[in-house]
């Protein structure tokens, strides 16, 4: 028998063996272990959650938040800005806080949770295969890499995506997929372009992008806010405005690696691309002999209504590099960049890597959730509870016309154009049980579950309704 056939009869038993009720057990043991373990141990919270048979009233949720607030906060460095409510438990596109207030999410963890909260398959998954093994570091294989990268590379074929996609690297997040592929670029230019030279390594960006925090994905971010407390940035990184390809021909040339580019803008306010400004922008990059890099860590795996936005281009603007992320592990930490056999030919043993990216947990979830996601009949739902989404944002326009001034995006990620302060609204929409988001200059965005319903979306659009009345 092959290792391949065995390695699937043996999962395939595993998955079998693995039931719901092994799961609930498992919890239940969880919460028994908690309920008595000693105070230090135990959050604010552990009596009202797991001791009472009852849900907490709203006033003794309250108590217990600003308790454990007051408690924790000293300890957290306070690198975000955080409502004074305490999230514990998810329910397919609801969350629910520490006082039973029940959310409607609208943000799935800002495009991650794809497959809703409290996925009882995954949560399978995490705990058969925490009870075989976690980790073992990329200096051994392990049996689910291999397999989400194949995984990976014939489902993107299979829906017209990056046609020349040849195999993948896996890390832990979306900044760390960026920095993969930065990197490749420059060995790219430097080493495998047909007119590598030493400063073929400049990399072109786009205002308004967004493509992580760590330094090297930072310098290919041009907003101040985010770069002038960490600059000096990197060298060599230029920047172009989005959608317009003279500003591309003005600062191209022979000592451009890399073009990076997100095909829907997502932190930026929601913005897509003509298909002919990508044509035109893979045109380019190949007179150069640049690499054209797709960051679609936030518009990826569905959210477009295709597995990949790019789909939606044509063949004639497909990647040499891919980045994904967020939805790829549905909340478990992943992220992965997809090459062409080309660029992988410049990438040597020891050029990159990572401690944990491909850890067999993570890469296990991942394959479920690409099996999940990329059918043609999960793709047509998208497609679907898309059109309910802007039909009813398209309303809400017409009702608020001075407020409201224009609805951007595709599939279920949605860019509200506010005329004053979003912030007013999402406040009032959190007050009221929809958890919102913002992008850009006074745009809220929208960015369900992938698994939300219709009747979920009216739920939703009715509740930003009211926010906006507000005003």
């Amino acid at each position: 028998m092959s290792l391949a056939i065995s390695l699937t009869a043996r999962n395939a038993m595993r998955r079998a063996a693995v039931t719901r009720s092994s799961v609930l057990a498992l919890s239940r043991s969880r919460l028994s272990l908690q309920s008595s373990s000693s105070a230090s141990s135990s959050s604010a919270f552990t009596a009202i959650r797991h001791v009472s048979s009852q849900p907490a009233d709203a006033e003794t949720g309250q108590e217990a938040t600003a308790k454990y607030l007051n408690d924790t906060s000293p300890y957290v460095l306070t690198t975000y800005a955080q409502p004074d409510f305490v999230l514990y438990k998810g329910e397919g596109c609801y969350l629910y806080d520490v006082s039973e207030k029940k959310y409607l999410d609208f943000t799935a963890g800002i495009a991650v949770n794809s497959l809703g909260h409290g996925n009882v398959d995954i949560a399978k998954i995490l705990f058969d295969q925490a009870m075989s093994v976690i980790h073992t570091s990329n200096l051994y294989h392990n049996e689910w890499a291999g397999t989400l990268a194949k995984n990976l590379i014939e489902r993107t074929r299979a829906t017209n995506g990056m046609k020349d996609a040849a195999r993948v690297f896996f890390s832990n997040s979306g900044t760390e997929a960026n920095e993969a592929a930065l990197k490749f670029a420059r060995k790219f230019g430097k080493y495998g372009a047909r007119n590598a030279s030493a400063d073929k390594f400049e990399i072109i960006s786009f205002k308004s992008s967004f493509h992580g925090r760590t330094l090297g994905s930072l310098s290919a971010t041009p907003n101040e806010k985010y770069q002038k407390p960490f600059a000096p940035l990197l060298p060599g990184f230029k920047y172009a405005t989005y959608g317009d390809i003279a500003s591309v021909e003005a600062l191209i040339s022979e000592n451009t690696c890399g073009v990076i580019i997100e095909p829907i803008q997502g932190e930026g306010g929601v913005y897509t691309p003509s298909p002919e400004f990508m044509v035109a922008l893979r045109k380019r990059c190949d007179e150069v002999d640049a690499l054209l890099i797709y960051d679609e860590i936030q518009s990826g795996m569905g959210r477009s209504g295709y597995l990949w936005a790019h789909e939606a281009f044509g063949p004639d603007a497909h990647p040499d590099i891919m980045t994904m992320a967020k939805a790829l592990g549905n909340g478990m930490p992943i992220g992965a960049a997809m090459v062409t056999e080309r660029v992988a030919q410049a990438i040597k043993v020891g050029d990159h890597g990572t401690t944990f990216g491909g850890n067999p947990l993570a890469c296990r979830v991942g394959n479920y959730v690409v099996d999940q996601i990329a059918t043609p009949e999960f793709l047509a739902g998208v497609r679907s509870k898309a059109q309910v989404l802007e039909t009813g944002l398209e309303k809400l326009k017409n009702k608020y016309p001075e407020l409201v001034t224009e609805i951007r995006g595709t599939g279920l990620i949605r860019g509200v154009q506010l005329s004053v302060d979003s912030s007013p609204v999402i406040s009032s929409a959190v007050e009221n049980g929809l958890l919102v988001i913002t992008a850009g200059t006074n745009t809220i965005r929208i960015v369900p579950p992938l698994v939300i319903s219709e009747d979920e979306i009216e739920e939703g659009l009715a509740i930003l309704d009211a926010a906006l009345a507000t005003l």
